[in-house]
């Protein structure tokens, strides 16, 4: 990929990035019923953020992904623009959630990677996507330990345990799902795009 797509794909996914910060993820119900209910959705709980960081490291490559992240963490830490979900500043530095922020960019970078490693296929599209939020949440959770074990938590005063399961073991099944939209949605992008 050439240094103005890697580029462009930097912008779009910082774009997206800061987009699915605010944007709650929702799933329909089953097609099954949709003939006797209608069609419904339903909250996942969790933001389509994540589906940003994996969307621009399938069709991005490393570089780009990598990049978009790295511009998404400064601009959220300087005062001027408050980005994340809750604000931003450096002062977000001792977020409990930030670990997971600053993982977006190993996490990304390692579904880019593996996204180009071989032609594009469905299978390995949605082991790059896993293996790129088992990044984030490895990095999350060191993070998390960090400063608990240091005492530089900000906010609740939760054991790590409790943070851990706050903020990996519960909502990892539902970003698992969004990384297999994902998946998907990148297998037909690239399929489209011709590479």
């Amino acid at each position: 990929m050439s240094a103005p797509q890697e580029l462009l794909w930097a912008l779009i996914g910082l774009l997206l990035t800061i987009a699915g910060t605010f944007l709650e993820a929702h799933i329909p119900n089953f097609p099954w019923n949709w003939s006797q209910q209608g069609i419904h959705t339903q909250s996942l709980g969790v933001t389509y953020q994540i589906g940003a960081v994996l969307l621009v490291g399938c069709m991005g490559g490393k570089n780009a992904a990598a990049l978009s992240q790295i511009a998404y963490l400064v601009l959220g830490l300087t005062p001027w623009f408050p980005i994340f979900s809750h604000g931003g500043g450096l002062q977000y530095l001792q977020e409990p959630t930030f670990g997971y922020l600053l993982a977006f960019i190993p996490g990304a970078w390692v579904c880019g990677w593996l996204a180009f490693k071989t032609p594009p296929r469905l299978e390995s599209l949605a082991f790059s996507c896993v293996c790129g939020l088992l990044a984030i949440h490895f990095v999350g959770l060191v993070y998390l330990a960090l400063t608990h074990s240091l005492s530089l938590a900000n906010g609740d005063a939760i054991a790590f345990w409790q943070a851990a399961g706050k903020y990996s073991f519960t909502p990892f099944p539902k970003q698992l799902i969004i990384g297999c939209a994902i998946a998907v949605i990148s297998f037909f992008m690239r399929k489209i795009m011709f590479y």
